[in-house]
């Protein structure tokens, strides 16, 4: 059973790799604006100005969306990519996420987290997974 975990495939996480990698993305879009805005940089290319548009409203709007399941998943993913816990432990960190979001604030406590888009990204790769791989 843990080799067909370790393929990846045949292990459901709860919320699809697209979904995560969006969130990846809009995370690191937020964390490189405020960096941005911390240290003062005034670049005036036109990457920078999208990224100065996604704002943690957008990345928390965009978690509030998902559903109760994917929510708890995503707490689940950032905590094993803390080190928090292993992929073999999911269904204890499953239990754990959806008791920490019983009160539904998932997004604010996920948009908290120092490195939520590194976080996330190491959560899916302890699966053997890449976020790098997903088409967007």
């Amino acid at each position: 059973m843990s080799q067909s975990e370790e393929e990846g495939e045949e292990f459901d996480l709860g919320i699809s790799l697209e979904i995560v990698a969006t969130v990846v993305d809009l995370a690191n879009a937020v964390q490189d604006a405020e960096e941005g805005l911390l240290s003062g940089e005034d670049d005036e290319e036109e990457d920078d100005e999208e990224d100065e548009e996604i704002s943690e409203e957008m990345l928390t709007d965009f978690i509030d969306e998902l559903n109760e399941e994917q929510q708890v998943a995503l707490i689940a993913l950032a905590w094993i990519g803390r080190g928090d816990y292993e992929p073999e432990d999911w269904e204890e960190a499953l239990k754990m996420a959806a008791e920490r979001n019983a009160r539904g604030d998932a997004s604010t406590y996920l948009a908290g987290m120092e490195g939520l888009g590194d976080l996330l990204s190491e959560g899916v790769g302890a699966f053997g997974l890449a976020i790098e791989e997903v088409e967007r």
